[in-house]
């Protein structure tokens, strides 16, 4: 089973940079995608179900902002738009799709980056989402939570960290939270199992020559519980083309 999550930064523009030809090589069961930054009317056929997919989205209400969506080989047994609060399902960024044995969700965690107010808005997130994620995890299915998450987890996982200790995405509470995550709640960062020591990156600024030169950040993830986890066999980051400012997380797992 081959799952890919990718942040498009605009459905759009990805598939004008070539996008769908790439994704039907792939031989992809599930691909989660974030930052749809389109609304119902602006999806094409191609963009709503590809050939041999179904597809699911939940668009945010402003337009040509946020917003998530699932392709998937298997129709779901029950798919949930939201996350059932009002103030981050308006902005699109939460999806699940239960399948017979496990789920598959596609999330777009808000970004603080923009100043002191989205900041105050990612935690009030994080402090709503992480009861959630003990609910997944204490519902006894197995679950794999794909997306961007917006934040780097350890040092390793950014290019310059030393400069980034006070910024949006590497602050010591963000990461703390993460920890607690996995090392609390449980759930396992999947390409991390498999690459313990190995500095790759999802995603590079659009300042500079931050791609040239591959000063990037480790910012999306799977995100998984542990028996699933564990079936992950090869966790792959595909560069070779750009459709986006984040690149493809690819990760396969034994059926």
């Amino acid at each position: 089973m081959r799952i890919i999550t990718i942040n498009l930064n605009g459905i759009r523009s990805a598939a004008n940079k070539g996008f769908y030809e790439w994704m039907a090589e792939q031989d992809a069961d599930i691909v989660c995608l974030q930052e749809l930054k389109a609304q119902a009317a602006d999806m094409t056929e191609q963009m709503l179900v590809p050939h041999g997919y179904y597809g699911y989205f939940h668009y945010a209400e402003k337009k040509g902002y946020s917003g998530v969506g699932i392709y998937c080989r298997t129709k779901p047994k029950l798919v949930a738009v939201g996350l059932g609060i009002a103030e981050f399902d308006t902005e699109g960024r939460y999806l699940q799709a239960d399948f017979a044995d496990f789920s598959v969700v596609s999330l777009y965690l808000p970004s603080g980056s923009s100043g002191e107010e989205r900041q105050a808005v990612k935690f009030k997130f994080l402090d709503a989402f992480m009861p959630h994620m003990c609910e997944l995890k204490a519902s006894g299915r197995e679950v794999i939570v794909c997306g961007d998450w917006n934040i780097a987890h350890r040092e390793i996982d950014l290019k310059n960290w030393r400069g980034n200790k006070k910024n949006s995405g590497f602050l010591p509470e963000e990461r703390a939270w993460l920890t607690t995550l996995f090392d609390e709640v449980g759930f396992v960062d999947v390409f991390r199992q498999l690459h313990p020591e190995l500095e790759a990156y999802t995603w590079w600024s659009n300042r500079g020559q931050a791609w040239a030169k591959d000063v990037g950040w480790r910012i999306d993830y799977q995100i998984a519980t542990s028996v699933i986890a564990q079936r992950a066999t090869a966790a792959g980051i595909y560069k070779a083309q750009r459709f986006s400012d984040h690149a493809p997380l690819l990760i396969d797992y034994k059926d």
